[in-house]
């Protein structure tokens, strides 16, 4: 077994996912276990574990990967809206040790969160 976490092995193409976007810097694709309507990730491919993992140099690129989020919302018809979610470490509840960022949209977000 490799030491990939299951969003590289998507990144490269070991394990199928169901794309919804795709460039040299990012990926996005829909998730098996959606949380609403529409429930897309959007990952980089370079492998940074979360936003506490960050450095100044990941600017470009995070800011690459918001504008991708507004794309694929405008690409899945999300016009009244959408919830975009970072989760950090095990207490913010992320499972996978991979920068992701979670389109969520299709029906009204209730409010808190979680």
């Amino acid at each position: 077994m490799s030491g990939k976490t299951i969003f590289q092995r998507i990144i490269d193409k070991e394990i199928p996912a169901k794309i919804a976007y795709e460039d040299e810097l990012c990926l996005a694709f829909h998730d098996v276990k959606p949380q609403a309507p529409v429930h897309v990730l959007v990952i980089p491919k370079k492998p940074i574990i979360s936003i506490g993992n960050l450095a100044v140099e990941d600017q470009a690129l995070v800011g690459h990967l918001l504008l991708v989020v507004k794309r694929v919302a405008d690409q899945l018809g999300l016009s009244g809206g959408y919830r975009v979610v970072a989760n950090c470490g095990p207490d913010g509840g992320q499972s996978v040790d991979h920068l992701h960022f979670h389109i969520l949209g299709g029906r009204q977000m209730g409010w808190p969160p979680g």
